[in-house]
């Protein structure tokens, strides 16, 4: 399932035009997307936890060349499921 295809079925069970149902997809992303930036966590019970977590600096191999290279430090995002979620696809 893509954005689209998440769209056209939120418009349909919700009952709304797929023009409200893209608006309020983006502005839920939009909203998660702002809470990571600034560190915070974003949990929706029974679905997941969306969290940052900061990724250290580290060593690594260019696989062609085998030469040794540097990786950055940088945040990730990680994603946890719930128990609803973990329930409904297992």
């Amino acid at each position: 399932m893509n954005k689209t295809d998440l769209i056209d079925a939120m418009a349909e069970h919700a009952g709304i035009s797929k023009v409200a149902a893209k608006k309020a997809l983006e502005c839920a992303l939009i909203e998660i997307e702002g809470a990571l930036q600034k560190g915070n966590r974003v949990s929706l019970v029974g679905f997941g936890s969306f969290s940052v977590s900061k990724r250290s600096s580290r060593e690594g191999r260019n696989p062609q060349t085998g030469q040794t290279i540097k990786i950055k430090a940088k945040n990730v995002v990680k994603f946890k499921a719930g128990s609803d979620l973990s329930r409904a696809v297992n």
